[in-house]
């Protein structure tokens, strides 16, 4: 696909005879010019940086393998200059053994691989009319002031074609191009000039240079410092923008420059802040929502009946609990609990019902208007048909294809890095080895549910409950509440050491799947990783919600976990506020590692480069080293950002019915994060080499996942983790006759009335606890609900009709709820369409004008053309059959 202009190709490092045959880039001392971008003589504009280690100062290797290591270079450069791009290489200031090789790209260069990668470049200014939204003047006050960051004009483009040069908007040479898309043209030819042939393989690109320390660094310049303007009259500063107007802490309420950013750093990086900024925008609505609902279980926690039931001395103090764990827990009094369950009130309201509903809703009109949006970036930053045209393989899948097949298509020869057979070889290793992974956090799992069992065993002892204890630690330090604190912690701390570790893991899987172009790369490893995170972050929280206190029998028979271990039993309110106190350490903790992680590492890194460069000398420093000294963006680029705030829409949207808070932490973590995001890139790492992206990719798709997923968890918390059901029932049902003895429906006697009664003679030799009995009653109550039949009853211990109603009512609201929701949201999905017409209206405008510009045109120069032979034909005949004279 790539037009070679004038390349001459060198079989192999290993057969140059003599270096004279290879061009060399042009040498130039640094001018004490620290902001200029241009090469030494002023006109020509550096497009890339690369950086090597002179090999004649270079003492770690041995000496054959500098000086091959040399020649690969030096046939890469010249194999650039074959190309048409030139070179001048410039000693580095500070250390004299760095040499940066300075890359220029002609005219002539840019037109021609605009043309092969189908850059679609300006036609003529946008003349269609806009209507202002009514919104304007509000949104106007958060915008970046409009004299500081000019709007970008706005073009109909389509793809450049050399030969309709004329038909394109060029007002001046040396800006048609930007320097995004100079850059992005220039990294496009350095990935796939070769330098080496051996065993019949090609060698090329600069990764692999990279990966083998060939060069040490290949980056795009920053045009300025950050701090100040340049000094350099012909560079427009717009670093030293960004950080002002949008990576600055003041900007933390204003809306982004995405049209800026998208100018400086390309599609992809402003794609990502495109989203994060309607994800933030969008999360106000769901944390005001919210936050109301917890203000709402707040004010009506007071008036939580069963609550008051639970505290009232002459009710709970009477009701004596049976022990939580064999033979060391002893007896308790209900009213023990009379703190958590206050707070329970708060959580588990009417309210929290509310909300999981609207949550469901706002999942969805969330993506639907994120669909809107994604379009009309598609259209104003040129890339609706980009992943319409030819993607380009990836330089590692080349330079290994080493096998011939033949095309089941064209019937040709072609080059693969596998055979059938070992492709699937490969697959089946790189699943056995995720499987592996997923299974190893599975038992993490297990092994903090072990610890659950056994040091609740310890908390029962050590913090001794006796039931005319009133000591004021224990209406907080409860056994439950102790334990349930250290686990979450100690599954915060593994499931940090288990993704540095997975990390690794999951690249180096995906490098030897060897996926063929980086869009597949990226979604190989996007989905490796999110199903890693998935089970690491989240199976804890489904542990707590469906499964803790669900299958622990009853005193009298409980049931064993690897038959050694009494399995947990919930709060008598629930597992609800345990799973409160895992989300919020889970959420909190992870947002303030990761930004601690992103924000300190880079600049601590660069603290100490700066410093040791200062140590060595106070010379004036040019750009291009200044730039060298800032952190490597990764391989990866925004991969992890993605990461971590799609795990944290899976915290605000799968367990949002036990914690209608998390919103209000996620939309404050990711005003923090947007800043922060914008900050590293701004001042501590190099410029990214500008990329096109079309949308957020692979995951589009996780996140609708996430949405459906998020339904049936709600509903499922509301029916079984939570306690508003056997509320409702009780209320509706079996306070009044013919269950009850209320004569209207009331919540009073729900506490004596669900917890199940058992007979102290019952209790088995192993269960048996070993402090006394204390008073004349001989029956205690069971700390889940349980609802059996009590004692003495023909059927005792075993379900009442109250748990078949309740059972019944669960599954009924589960059905219903997701019925219900799962309805309004494809109303919604169909009512909001994908495109606005607005969007639809530009893009017709475009094709229509691309077509009566590049096309019409050559129809006129044809028929031009035709008209003139057709009257020379015309005239030849006339001549010919014209009568003689006479």
């Amino acid at each position: 696909l790539v037009l070679e202009l004038n390349q001459v190709i060198i079989p192999t490092y290993g057969t140059v005879p003599d270096q004279q045959n290879l061009h060399i880039p042009e040498w130039a001392d640094f001018g004490d010019k620290p902001d200029s971008l241009f090469f030494s003589d002023g006109q020509r504009r550096i497009d890339f940086v690369l950086v090597y280690e002179d090999e004649s100062k270079k003492m770690t290797r041995k000496r054959s393998d500098r000086k091959k290591h040399k020649r690969k270079r030096q046939v890469y450069e010249s194999n650039l200059i074959n190309n048409g791009l030139q070179l001048e290489a410039t000693r580095s200031v500070l250390d004299e053994r760095l040499i940066f090789v300075k890359v220029h790209a002609p005219w002539e260069v840019l037109c021609t691989y605009a043309e092969v990668m189908h850059i679609k470049l300006p036609l003529q200014h946008n003349d269609l009319k806009t209507r202002d939204s009514a919104f304007n003047w509000f949104s106007r006050l958060f915008r970046v002031d409009e004299n500081i960051i000019k709007p970008e004009q706005e073009f109909f483009t389509a793809p450049f074609q050399k030969e309709h040069l004329t038909n394109f908007y060029i007002h001046d040479k040396d800006t048609f191009f930007n320097p995004a898309t100079r850059s992005r043209i220039v990294h496009f030819i350095l990935s796939r000039v070769e330098y080496a042939t051996k065993n019949n393989v090609k060698k090329f690109g600069i990764n692999k240079l990279l990966d083998t320390g060939i060069y040490k660094a290949a980056f795009p310049l920053h045009d300025s410092n950050f701090r100040h303007l340049s000094t350099d009259p012909n560079c427009p500063s717009e670093r030293y923008l960004l950080y002002r107007e949008w990576a600055h802490p003041k900007n933390i309420f204003k809306l982004q420059p995405l049209d800026f950013i998208r100018k400086y750093y390309g599609e992809k990086i402003g794609i990502y802040f495109a989203w994060l900024g309607f994800y933030t925008n969008m999360l106000t609505v769901a944390a005001v929502v919210g936050v109301g609902c917890f203000l709402y279980g707040c004010l009506t926690k007071d008036n939580c009946t069963w609550s008051q039931e639970v505290c009232d001395p002459n009710i709970g103090g009477n009701i004596i609990m049976c022990p939580q764990c064999d033979k060391v827990c002893t007896y308790w009094n209900l009213t023990i609990t009379c703190e958590s369950s206050k707070k329970l009130c708060i959580f588990d309201s009417f309210g929290t019902l509310v909300f999981a509903v609207f949550m469901g809703i706002w999942v969805t009109l969330f993506l639907e208007f994120w669909k809107r949006r994604q379009a009309e970036l598609e259209y104003e930053w040129d890339t609706v048909e980009y992943l319409e045209q030819e993607e380009q393989v990836r330089p590692e899948y080349e330079a290994q294809c080493t096998h011939v097949v033949m095309n089941e298509i064209t019937q040709q020869e072609e080059h693969v890095p596998y055979t059938a057979c070992g492709k699937c070889i490969r697959m089946t290793f790189c699943t056995s080895a995720i499987f592996f992974w997923i299974l190893l956090i599975i038992a993490s799992v297990i092994g903090i549910i072990v610890y659950r069992l056994s040091v609740f065993l310890v908390f029962s002892a050590t913090l001794s409950q006796h039931i005319s204890g009133t000591e004021a630690i224990r209406k907080y330090l409860t056994p439950q509440t102790a334990t349930s604190v250290t686990a979450s912690l100690i599954s915060f701390v593994v499931i940090m050491i288990l993704n540095i570790i997975y990390e690794k893991v999951a690249i180096l899987i995906t490098d030897f799947e060897l996926p063929r172009t980086q869009t597949d790369y990226e979604n190989s490893l996007t989905t490796k990783m999110f199903l890693f995170q998935f089970v690491n972050y989240y199976s804890s929280c489904f542990y707590i919600a469906f499964f803790k206190g669900k299958f622990v029998g009853h005193p009298g028979n409980p049931v064993y976990w690897l038959g050694k271990y009494r399995n947990e039993e919930c709060d008598p309110g629930g597992c609800l506020l345990e799973l409160t106190t895992q989300l919020a350490i889970i959420v909190g903790g992870k947002a303030i590692w990761n930004n601690i992680q992103e924000v300190l590492l880079p600049l601590v890194k660069n603290l100490i480069g700066r410093y040791s460069a200062a140590a060595r000398s106070e010379k004036v420093v040019p750009r291009w080293e200044e730039d060298y000294h800032l952190q490597p963006i990764g391989k990866l680029g925004l991969f992890y950002e993605y990461l971590e705030m799609v795990i944290q829409f899976g915290f605000v949207t799968l367990f949002v019915a036990s914690f209608p808070l998390a919103p209000l932490l996620a939309l404050i973590n990711n005003m923090l994060e947007i800043r922060l995001d914008a900050w590293k890139l701004t001042t501590q790492f190099r410029r990214m080499v500008p990329q096109k992206a079309q949308d957020i990719g692979a995951w589009q798709p996780i996140l609708q996942g996430i949405a459906i997923l998020a339904v049936v968890t709600n509903a499922m918390i509301i029916a079984f983790t939570s306690d508003m059901i056997p509320r409702l029932v009780y209320y509706w049902s079996f306070s009044v006759p013919p269950y009850g003895s209320h004569s209207s429906h009331t919540m009073k006697g729900y506490i004596n009335s669900t917890l199940s009664v058992f007979n102290i003679s019952d209790f088995k030799n192993a269960s048996k606890p070993f402090s006394p009995w204390f008073g004349n009653q001989t029956t205690c109550r069971q700390v889940y609900r349980d609802l059996r039949y009590p004692p003495g009853h023909q059927h005792q211990y075993e379900h009442n009709i109250y748990y078949w109603h309740v059972t019944a009512a669960k599954l009924a609201f589960i059905i219903v709820m997701e019925h219900v929701i799962y309805f309004v949201k494809f109303i919604i999905s169909y009512a909001i369409p994908d495109v606005s017409q607005k969007t639809k209206s530009k893009v017709k405008r475009e094709k229509y004008l691309t077509q009566k510009l590049l096309h019409e045109n050559d129809l006129k120069v044809v028929k031009k053309n035709m008209d003139k032979i057709a009257d020379k034909v015309t005239k030849e005949t006339d001549s010919t059959f014209r009568p003689k004279a006479e």
